[in-house]
């Protein structure tokens, strides 16, 4: 798929956008490359694609320097799970975080923001269906966990991130998502994947993180 795969889900993105009354240039397309090679990867970035979203640090760190020195241009997001033991390694290489979700996470993504002098845009992640086995800060937490984000360790959150339940009708989720964020006055919203996309737009997210439709099956 690759470059055929990326010119329809381009095209699919701005139908969307255009139906909800959006400009398609408010909306991101993270590319989720987590298990594919480099050599998956180049005919995207030739195809012009730019932002990319990444599950795990140690596999990031083995693909993306190489890359990067010849597309210095590259925006590189977390997307999933970051464990504290990472999280300097995190803001070194990322310029993304989308799963701040637990106060000693928060405070150490401080300290290496600090440390480093660099600042990533951080996204907290939302358990947003409640589930057990899903990271993310409980819709009810969410108000006060924004506040110690940013009261308490001078954070600057750019938005909040879900990931609905897999078998569950998403738009509840996605709107659920959208009144934290403006209640909190967050602007950025990194919702929709590639089964529910169009909905996520259609409900304001400004983030989307498609891999399938891009690249096909895993690598």
């Amino acid at each position: 798929m690759g470059h055929d795969g990326l010119a329809r889900v381009k095209r699919e993105i701005e139908e969307a956008a255009r139906a909800a009354g959006r400009d398609a240039a408010s909306v991101t397309l993270i590319a989720v490359s987590k298990t594919f090679a480099e050599a998956d990867i180049v005919p995207v970035i030739a195809a012009g694609q730019r932002h990319f979203g990444e599950n795990r640090v140690q596999e990031a760190k083995g693909k993306w320097p190489g890359l990067r020195r010849q597309w210095p241009d590259l925006r590189l997001h977390l997307i999933g799970p970051l464990q504290t033991n990472k999280t300097a390694e995190a803001v070194a290489l990322f310029d993304a975080i989308h799963s701040i979700d637990r106060p000693k996470l928060a405070a150490m993504v401080a300290r290496e923001i600090e440390a480093q002098n660099r600042r990533p845009q951080l996204f907290i992640q939302v358990n947003i269906g409640r589930e057990n086995q899903k990271a993310g800060v409980d819709p009810d937490g969410a108000d006060g966990f924004i506040g110690l984000c940013r009261e308490g360790h001078g954070l600057t959150i750019a938005g909040l991130m879900c990931i609905p339940p897999a078998d569950a009708d998403p738009r509840p989720h996605f709107e659920e998502l959208a009144r934290i964020a403006r209640r909190n006055g967050l602007t950025g919203l990194s919702m929709g994947m590639s089964g529910d996309y169009e909905v996520a737009i259609e409900e304001g997210a400004t983030q989307v993180r498609l891999g399938s439709a891009i690249f096909g099956g895993r690598g």
